[in-house]
């Protein structure tokens, strides 16, 4: 494989395992913010935010370590034949059905972008009591997507690598 492809894998399963045992950290946050809205509620001054900012902080979790769970090969997988398969089998399948996925990821991306630009351009609030702004939250979303649609590529190319008898 050239060298700026062994680069590039190099530098996504980095980024990915930072970004994706950062957002591990996530959990507690999601902890904190649910014990806060507890502590509020025993209080009788419930806080508005809580619900909100947990379910945002829950999908930063979800999305940011998607990448990395798919890096380890940890994601789900329907198992039934394809774990049977030898290693080059599995790499062939894998370069079939990537494509999908990146077509699927692409087409996700897109409408994400869409979506927070037309926050941005809008000031897009949820409609709540607590009214927060979207854009945060959006672009994180459009992150993760960027995020794991490299991974995807730097998939694509392990497989390649292994049809191709080397490794990376």
């Amino acid at each position: 494989m050239p060298r700026w492809v062994k680069a590039y894998v190099r530098w996504v399963e980095a980024l990915n395992h930072r970004v994706g045992r950062t957002a591990m950290y996530l959990l507690f946050v999601i902890m904190g913010i649910l014990l806060w809205s507890s502590i509020t509620k025993i209080a009788r001054v419930p806080s508005l935010w809580t619900l909100e900012m947990a379910q945002f902080t829950l999908v930063a979790y979800y999305l940011l370590g998607a990448p990395y769970t798919f890096q380890l090969g940890t994601n789900v997988r329907m198992d039934l034949l394809y774990a049977r398969l030898r290693p080059r089998t599995q790499a062939m399948w894998d370069v079939v059905t990537i494509f999908a996925l990146i077509f699927y990821l692409g087409v996700m991306l897109y409408g994400a972008v869409e979506s927070t630009i037309y926050s941005f351009e809008t000031g897009e609030r949820n409609p709540t009591a607590w009214r927060p702004v979207l854009w945060p939250i959006k672009t994180i979303i459009c992150t993760s997507f960027v995020l794991m649609l490299m991974q995807a590529v730097a998939h694509l190319f392990r497989d390649i690598a292994i049809l191709r008898g080397e490794e990376l």
